[in-house]
């Protein structure tokens, strides 16, 4: 077997094509350590391929936890952190009900949805806030600041 730093450069891209069809950020790094593997192979070309490889599998971990202790330092900023969370994107928003609340549960619509509402007895058409969200549940308290 005999492996020269161009091959290492052909594994690194696919590796990193491969990254683009794979969500994780892990492959990458893979890539990464084929092309450090390759510039190594540059500089000492009779390098054996019992030590490309055993260089490989220590770059790539290496990299690879380098990575995940980066991440974990400095966690990525979602512009909208409740994207996907309809519940929390509810909170403080003021409804109308559309049923009246009765042993502590009524609905109401919100945009294109019914939503189940538990809180005081209230009338249908009362002005409520959302104050917490329990799963599917909207928890409300009367809105004594909104004008119907």
């Amino acid at each position: 077997m005999s492996l020269v730093y161009w091959h290492w450069w052909v594994i690194g891209i696919v590796l990193g094509i491969l990254e683009v069809f794979v969500s994780g950020t892990i492959i990458i790094w893979f890539g990464a350590a084929a092309f450090v593997v390759g510039l190594v192979m540059l500089v000492v070309p009779g390098l054996p391929w019992e030590a490309q490889l055993t260089l490989f599998s220590v770059l790539s971990v290496l990299s690879l936890f380098a990575w995940r202790a980066y991440a974990k330092r400095h966690p990525a900023e979602s512009p909208d952190p409740n994207l996907n969370r309809r519940g929390e994107r509810m909170m403080e928003r003021r409804l109308t009900l559309e049923a009246p609340i009765v042993n502590g549960f009524g609905q109401v619509n919100v945009d294109d949805s019914r939503w189940k509402v538990r809180g005081p007895d209230l009338p249908a058409g009362a002005n409520v806030r959302v104050v917490a969200v329990e799963g599917t549940v909207l928890v409300v308290e009367e809105d004594s600041l909104r004008e119907a």
